[in-house]
């Protein structure tokens, strides 16, 4: 691992890797929240025209002229499903799907037109579809880290705008705050974060690294501050460990590797995440349904003890076991575990009988009234 990282090349790719997590995660959190997950793919689509503008007008290959193309063309995308959705009848997919078939579409035309020019096919702008990690330079950091600073700068300054206009914005624009504006704002700050990764990720894939670790913070977290948090800690662990898997391996391409491990993120918190996760959820099931079993158990001896008025009623195993068959010993040995039912003897019968507690006729008693809680 020492050795992999002195090597100046990957250094520079971890570097851009952990400055695009920053972004991507900040950023595809309140994508995720407001229900925009497709625009970051329309807006990432949508930058290919950008790029190839970005190209004729610097009259090369010009990583600054180009991400500035990237960002105008992705915005104005952006900006163009929000004027859509809203002044039109048409719904935000069919918006999106407009907008993204049409930059994609002109994106290609443009990318061929650059291509066959004389020169440019050297220029290597086909990267930007699927990404090219190795060939970012220390230079482009200083872009990266300038994206950086502007969009986390803007997030800090409209915090708790952003904040109200992700959760409610009908709230919002009742206080009378600029939804609009502030959605806007931080539409266009998506299309920076896509831009920013263009470099390393690509046009195609770039979507998936702005959503996957939001995706997979909102599993975990309980506010939007510790959603964001997690969205760019995991979205930096994913691009830092896909750089370096990619940089151990010949062959690997970093853009994909990146994303594959966001993925993974992704599924182990969709199966780990508490409470939310599909395990811990399957075990809360089967411990409900536990706990169902035992109340029923619980309210036959409570309705027997009641029948033969007789608070301490000792219920006979076998007639317990008539009424609710071979879940009766598992909701028993709960039940006594729990101290709500206790085994006793009753001669001259030799089979188990069972007896309610005092804790155990509250809870019946509780059940009875439908004001029991989990103990």
């Amino acid at each position: 691992m020492g050795a992999l990282l002195s090597s100046q090349i990957v250094q520079t790719v971890v570097l851009g890797a952990a400055l695009l997590g920053l972004i991507s995660g900040a950023l595809g959190a309140f994508a995720v929240l407001r229900g925009q997950s497709l625009l970051g793919d329309a807006v990432s689509h949508a930058a290919l025209p950008g790029i190839a503008l970005g190209f004729l007008i610097a009259g090369g290959r010009d990583l600054g002229a180009i991400l500035t193309g990237a960002a105008i063309s992705g915005g104005l995308a952006a900006l163009a499903v929000m004027a859509i959705t809203a002044r039109t009848r048409l719904k935000p997919d069919a918006a999106l799907g407009v907008v993204l078939g049409v930059s994609f579409a002109l994106g290609v035309v443009l990318l061929s037109h650059v291509q066959g020019r004389s020169g440019a096919s050297s220029a290597g702008l086909s990267s930007f579809l699927f990404g090219q990690a190795a060939a970012t330079l220390r230079s482009d950091l200083w872009i990266m880290g300038t994206l950086a600073a502007i969009a986390l700068g803007i997030i800090t300054l409209l915090w708790k705008e952003a904040k109200l206009v992700s959760f409610d914005p009908d709230y919002a624009r009742a206080l009378g705050l600029p939804v609009t504006r502030v959605q806007g704002m931080l539409t266009v700050m998506v299309a920076l974060a896509i831009v920013a990764g263009l470099q390393m990720v690509g046009v195609v894939l770039m979507v998936a690294l702005l959503i996957a670790p939001a995706a997979a913070a909102r599993q975990w977290a309980r506010s939007l501050a510790g959603m964001v948090i997690l969205s760019m800690s995991f979205a930096v662990a994913s691009g830092v460990i896909g750089a370096l898997i990619s940089a151990s391996a010949r062959g690997l391409a970093t853009g994909p590797v990146i994303v594959l491990v966001a993925t993974g993120i992704v599924a182990l918190s969709m199966a780990f995440a508490p409470e939310r996760g599909l395990i811990w959820r399957a075990i809360a099931q089967r411990a409900r349904v536990r706990r169902l079993s035992s109340d029923r158990v619980l309210g036959t001896i409570h309705a027997l003890a009641r029948d033969h008025d007789n608070p301490d009623y000792p219920a006979e195993l076998g007639m317990l076991q008539a009424e609710h068959s071979s879940a009766t010993v598992p909701a028993l040995t709960s039940l006594s575990a729990r101290g709500l039912v206790r085994e006793i003897s009753h001669p001259p019968e030799t089979t188990p009988h069972w007896q309610l507690t005092e804790k155990g006729r509250a809870r019946a008693d509780a059940l009875n009234r439908g004001e029991a809680t989990d103990d």
